[in-house]
């Protein structure tokens, strides 16, 4: 899914010391394949003085979001204007605390749902401790608590260690209604 993310761009050019190898795998005898998942070519290199690459100019995969390998990401109360208020996408906001063990239990839930809605829906978390200023704007009070926003406006509130059903169906609401 990551890779359905992101763009291909650029050329690869290195040398043995900026890839970390060590003399001793100076040897132009020493050969390897270089596999590049978006296209599936395979590219001879040697370890030499530096890395030898054929084409000449190879595509290297960069991520167009960071969500594509970090789905979920932390927002502040610096953070959250531009980040959540400003998104064009509806937004999932979970607000948790590191000591707080129900919101560890609904993380990796958090986590599904980001990479299931990739490019639909934004999904941020929200440490209460660190960030105190946005949890008390909203009135947050018992936390895990997932705010949905869409447009920049609060739409939903749900309190708790709730079923990723219970999730889906809020987040379809807010992303079929476009």
């Amino acid at each position: 899914m990551a890779l359905e993310n992101c763009l291909q761009v650029g050329r690869i050019t290195a040398t043995c010391r900026s890839v970390g190898l060590p003399p001793s795998h100076h040897s132009s005898s020493f050969k390897e394949k270089l596999l590049l998942p978006t296209n599936k070519k395979k590219f001879n290199f040697s370890k030499s003085s530096s890395l030898n690459l054929t084409p000449r100019s190879v595509p290297s995969t960069v991520c167009k979001a960071r969500e594509a390998i970090n789905e979920v990401q932390v927002v502040t109360d610096s953070s959250w204007d531009k980040l959540v208020l400003g998104s064009e996408t509806p937004v999932l906001v979970d607000f948790w605390a590191p000591w707080c063990g129900p919101c560890r239990m609904i993380a990796p839930v958090i986590d599904e749902l980001a990479k299931e809605y990739a490019g639909k829906l934004s999904c941020y978390k929200l440490n209460t401790d660190d960030s105190p200023n946005i949890a008390t704007k909203y009135g947050i009070r018992s936390i895990p608590t997932v705010l949905f926003f869409k447009n920049g406006e609060r739409k939903e509130s749900i309190i708790g260690a709730v079923p990723k059903s219970t999730l889906t169906t809020t987040i379809e609401k807010y992303i079929d209604s476009s």
